[in-house]
């Protein structure tokens, strides 16, 4: 019994047994350079984005410091990664500034096991707005939007942040 094998690169062929390795060997070599091409185009292409957001942005580490502090209970650090107004606001009073926040909701940023960044948005050439997510000790997901501002000299400092509750438990 004979089948017919069809390709577009080779044509209409007899496909009798060995003739498989026969008809693979006709490529060119031309044929395999397209195929790593757009195999590495095709990663390269997925790739991309990932690493456009993975970039490190100086506003990070004051999200950074400021989490940090917080997990700490170094109120005075806390509130040097703030804006101006909280900086006005709490001047000299940095644990009121620290209870404050505890007070507000926002004791699952200062008692979590670990945060993570999300996407970033630029508002303009002074304003980011951040995604956050943390880990709390109770395995339990939160996401933060972190709305950070510079202040002239080129240090970012936390505007605000809204929290909530995600859905899901980490593993």
């Amino acid at each position: 019994m004979r089948f017919e094998f069809v390709s577009n690169w080779v044509g209409p062929r007899p496909f009798e047994g060995n003739n498989v390795a026969e008809l693979c060997a006709r490529r060119t070599s031309s044929e395999v350079d397209m195929r790593i091409l757009l195999a590495f185009a095709t990663i390269l292409g997925l790739l991309l984005p990932v690493a456009a957001q993975e970039e490190a942005t100086p506003w990070q580490d004051a999200v950074t410091g400021q989490i940090e502090a917080l997990r700490d209970g170094d109120a005075e650090t806390a509130l040097s990664f703030a804006a101006e107004g909280f900086r006005t606001q709490f001047e000299g009073e940095a644990d009121k500034f620290y209870e404050a926040i505890m007070t507000l909701g926002y004791t699952p940023i200062a008692a979590s096991r670990s945060h993570s960044f999300g996407e970033f948005n630029r508002v303009g050439d002074k304003m980011v707005v951040q995604i956050v997510n943390f880990i709390g000790t109770d395995q339990g997901l939160y996401e933060a939007i972190y709305e950070l501002g510079d202040e002239g000299d080129g240090s970012w400092h936390v505007v605000g942040v809204m929290l909530k509750k995600a859905a899901g438990v980490a593993v």
